[in-house]
């Protein structure tokens, strides 16, 4: 193992800056990840922003990036049962490196047969959509709306739900040409929006008047007003994205008369009382079907991190399908 590694920084400028620092070293209940792939999520540039100087940002230098994959490099005191060499993959921050630390509890194991390239394209999506249904209280039977459904995450929602027996999966999306796509991933209709889209009614007929069961919410805005009265009595609603903004309007005589539940999920690093038994989860119920290739990402492009500014570039246009993917030497 080298004493330098190559990594991707923020908080030097308005781009990533690709260069080599220190190699660090687990501590207790640490493990150290040799990373062979990162994947990108729609938080990298804003966080770039963020810490950029030239732009009033803060200037604070760290290391770019949360999903990866690749192997155990070494193993801190205390830090469960993983040895050297294990096949691992997972979300944490400072992915965008060579080499990461990770706490040991955070870290989910890799299907040998599934290559880090598109491993490293699973985790943040297996932990948000798992976790949103997990606290929806989600059961087979149930129908479940996905708004925003051509989202990275959303594209393992639909999957994760299919495989935990979802009687309908009802997915929504802007583009019309990824209506075969959501299909092909296990939705059951797919509702293209538009201005002129009656959101709630199309949710409606597609379930028989009742609504869905469950609603994994993407968007927020309007959307989300609109899922309230899209949404089964007693039924169970889950904002997981803002792509449209965290402000909105809603019918309160949706929420009440209909006896809905609404919830709001942020699965972070600080609350593992929350996130570690949705990890747990994941790996008795949904990653035995990831390894049977039952569970895949969508992957726009794959690069080697040295073409870190294409790889931004293209994530500015907002064109992509997919994650984006780096990969190490």
């Amino acid at each position: 193992m080298t004493d330098t590694m190559k990594a991707l920084l923020l908080g030097r400028g308005p781009e990533w800056v690709l260069d080599d620092v220190p190699v660090p070293e687990p501590g207790p209940g640490e493990v150290l990840i040799r990373n062979r792939a990162s994947a990108t999520n729609n938080a990298d540039l804003p966080m770039l922003d963020e810490a950029d100087p030239t732009h009033g940002g803060t200037g604070k230098e760290s290391i770019a990036g949360f999903e990866y994959a690749g192997e155990i490099a070494a193993i801190g005191r205390d830090a469960g049962a993983w040895q050297v060499g294990d096949p691992v993959m997972g979300t944490f921050p400072s992915a965008f490196a060579e080499y990461l630390l990770a706490d040991h509890r955070f870290v989910l194991a890799r299907p040998r047969a599934l290559a880090p390239e598109v491993a490293c394209a699973l985790p943040t999506a297996l932990l948000t959509e798992f976790g949103a249904l997990t606290v929806a209280g989600f059961r087979p039977g149930q129908s479940v709306l996905s708004t925003g459904a051509s989202t990275s995450i959303g594209m393992i929602g639909i999957q994760i739900a299919k495989t935990l027996g979802a009687s309908k999966i009802i997915a929504t999306t802007r583009s019309s040409d990824k209506k075969d796509l959501l299909t092909r991933l296990g939705a059951d209709t797919v509702i293209v929006t538009g201005k002129n889209d009656d959101l709630t009614q199309a949710v409606l007929s597609a379930t028989d008047g009742e609504g869905a069961n469950v609603v994994l919410d993407h968007i927020a805005g309007d959307t989300f007003a609109a899922c309230l009265p899209a949404t089964a009595l007693d039924g169970q609603v889950v904002n997981v994205g803002r792509l449209a903004g965290p402000a909105t309007t809603i019918d309160l005589d949706a929420l009440s008369f209909r006896h809905l539940t609404v919830h709001g999920v942020s699965f972070g690093f600080s609350r593992d009382w929350e996130t570690v038994p949705i990890l747990e989860g994941l790996h008795a119920e949904v990653l035995p079907a990831v390894g049977r290739g039952v569970i895949t990402p969508v992957i726009d492009t794959t690069l080697n991190v040295e073409r870190y500014r294409e790889a931004a570039d293209r994530l500015r246009s907002g064109t992509t399908t997919g994650k984006i993917v780096f990969t190490f030497a």
